[in-house]
């Protein structure tokens, strides 16, 4: 019987106009610290994004979530975030810092195969 892992993931929000409260799911960063597991998926719709709003710069939404991949990685390119521990990089990463890219409440659950439930929460919740 396969073990049961606790994880913590959050969804990461596109928000081109925070007055208007909308927003898009573009990604989900999912951590499970039992198996060492910190990873990001990611999905930018960009004619979804421009129905919200026509101005957005989605070359900049891409670039942010291309931060969050190296930051999971431990990037060095990532700069100080990219060296701490897979926690204090999910901390870093479920913080908000940006007006467009806002990530959600963070949300856990158990699994016994952390990337299949990444891949299962991106299906489900960003498309």
């Amino acid at each position: 019987m396969s073990t049961r892992l606790a994880y913590q993931y959050v969804v990461l929000r596109c928000v081109p106009r925070p007055d208007r409260e909308e927003f898009l799911n573009v990604g989900v960063v999912l951590h499970c610290q039992a198996a060492d597991y910190l990873d990001v998926v990611c999905h930018v719709d960009a004619e979804r994004l421009h129905a919200l709003h026509s101005g957005i710069d989605v070359d900049q939404v891409r670039e942010a979530l291309s931060f969050v991949e190296l930051v999971c990685r431990g990037d060095e390119r990532a700069g100080e975030a990219a060296r701490q521990s897979l926690g204090q990089r999910f901390g870093f990463l479920k913080a908000p810092r940006s007006t467009v890219l806002q990530p959600g409440p963070v949300h856990g659950g158990v699994t016994h195969d952390p990337a299949r439930q990444l891949e299962h929460l991106r299906e489900r919740l960003v498309g």
